[in-house]
């Protein structure tokens, strides 16, 4: 086969960079179109606050005739080089025909322009980076994935793995269903950590705009104190988080919305998503017009909510307050209407939640994702 790769800069190319995933899933049942115009504030250096302290490059591959065979984007994220003391780069937007030569070459795209930077390693998919979507799906592929969760066909796995990439870390999504999660234990627990640490909940206000922002400088200042011994970990800088919440509180259901306090002081946060794919599953354009139709005709069919992050102030953690937070969501799921909850992604090895999830919640590993790193000489 004869394979051209080309490097892609202008506008016109990154909208057909965007539109060229289309083509890998059209007999895919469990494919979510993604929101064109969504994508395009993903890869855009100029206004995306992420791109102030990060590189970009994106390589299409090309057959003979000018059919796209693939496409990758190979990822400089400086914050997580100084905060790490590495030199890794990422690979992200992995798309690609079931053929491992094209693999290869896409690939060589990115691990040649980190090399020739000074970079060691390569890791990924990040799209494009740790605080957005990441992993590759490698077990559950009977359902379509979840808000701001990756899908991708299952060979996949063969490509990036025959492309020299090995296991760096497993991320695990959880499945909670409402017979089994209020559990006598998770009763009794939130019970006795409620009233030992005199623990309260709120909303955040959706209804104030500064007292919204308020609330939002709380998540990010819990997040970024709560994630700080995990691997990979980032802080999300001002312009990023607020970046984000501006999209989010379109979608964001209030009651969902949670901050603990205990003894007045802020202990963490929950927030859940409403998994408006369900909506978007059903916009095979991937127009923001037609997003926008499917969500408001929809929504009320929506039977999944997503746990997205919920993070507790290290002087807070072990004290058992993430049990109500999650006994929160999940029973508010519950009245909402929502028959089915996720929490993602949870590190393989962060045995606090997965023992929580597991003994507690009575949830199970349903969905498993997998970052690959790999060396660069």
């Amino acid at each position: 086969m004869n394979i051209e790769i080309k490097e892609i800069s202008t506008k016109k190319e990154k909208i057909r960079f965007i539109k060229s995933q289309f083509q890998f899933y059209q007999d895919d049942p469990n494919f979510v179109p993604p929101i064109i115009s969504d994508r395009y504030k993903m890869i855009d250096t100029e206004k995306h606050p992420f791109y102030k302290h990060a590189e970009l490059k994106l390589f299409m591959a090309f057959d003979s005739k000018g059919d796209v065979l693939g496409r990758i984007a190979g990822i400089i994220n400086h914050n997580h080089n100084k905060t790490h003391n590495d030199k890794a780069g990422f690979f992200g937007f992995f798309e690609c025909v079931n053929n491992l030569d094209v693999a290869k070459k896409l690939f060589e795209q990115v691990e040649n322009w980190l090399f020739n930077k000074g970079y060691d390693t390569v890791v990924g998919p990040a799209n494009p980076s740790m605080n957005d979507e990441v992993g590759l799906l490698i077990d559950g592929f009977d359902s379509p994935p979840v808000i701001m969760m990756t899908y991708n066909p299952r060979y996949y796995i063969d490509l990036v793995e025959g492309a020299g990439y090995s296991k760096a870390k497993d991320l695990y999504a959880y499945l909670l269903e409402p017979h089994t999660f209020t559990s006598d234990k998770m009763l009794r627990l939130q019970e006795v950590v409620r009233r030992r640490y005199d623990v309260t909940i709120r909303e955040v206000d959706f209804s104030n705009k500064k007292n919204f922002w308020r609330d939002v400088e709380i998540f990010k200042e819990v997040y970024n104190s709560a994630w700080v011994p995990n691997w990979g970990f980032v802080r999300w800088t001002d312009e990023e988080f607020y970046f984000l919440a501006k999209d989010l509180k379109l979608i964001a259901e209030p009651k969902l919305a949670l901050i603990a306090e205990s003894k007045g002081k802020v202990a963490g946060f929950g927030l859940a998503l409403p998994n408006i794919y369900e909506c978007l599953i059903y916009n095979k354009s991937g127009s923001t017009l037609g997003a926008l139709y499917h969500i408001l005709t929809k929504k009320k069919r929506i039977q999944f909510v997503r746990i997205i992050a919920l993070g507790i102030k290290p002087e807070f953690q072990r004290t058992g307050i993430d049990s109500v937070l999650y006994y929160e969501l999940g029973t508010r799921g519950i009245q909402l209407g929502y028959r089915y909850g996720e929490a993602s992604w949870i590190f393989e090895d962060n045995e606090m939640m997965n023992k929580g999830l597991t003994s507690t919640m009575n949830a199970r590993v349903y969905k498993t994702y997998r970052i690959y790193q790999k060396k660069l000489s």
